[in-house]
């Protein structure tokens, strides 16, 4: 069971991480795009962390991050924390695939103080 407070800080943190990529990336691939890159870094993200199968079935409405709130939530903090690097490099992964290192850089430069913040995970693999 996830210790409330911190579960919850933990998921704030994800959506405030995820409203700021997504801000960063509509404006450059459009809402759509944003929201099937966030899909596809979850539907990947899903192997290690079969539980995020509720927020990838909740991101119907881009830009909505509640349904990856509850998930993260629900979860141990460490492992809340790690689903969540996890979803974020693999976006990065994706970007870097399809545009390159340097402008996936670019691009999300004015998230980046949001994707580092807090203290460092292990990797908690269920």
């Amino acid at each position: 069971m996830a210790d409330d407070a911190t579960a919850q800080a933990t998921a704030d943190a994800a959506v405030a991480a995820w409203t700021a990529l997504h801000d960063a990336l509509a404006p450059v691939i459009g809402q759509g795009g944003a929201a099937a890159l966030y899909k596809r870094a979850l539907h990947l993200a899903r192997v290690d962390y079969p539980w995020l199968a509720a927020a990838y079935e909740g991101a119907a409405t881009p830009g909505n991050f509640s349904s990856l709130h509850a998930a993260l939530a629900a979860q141990d903090t460490p492992v809340a924390a790690a689903a969540h690097a996890t979803i974020v490099r693999t976006l990065n992964d994706l970007l870097s695939t399809l545009i390159g290192p340097s402008l996936t850089e670019r691009l999300l430069k004015p998230a980046s103080h949001l994707l580092s913040a807090g203290p460092a995970v292990q990797d908690v693999s269920p």
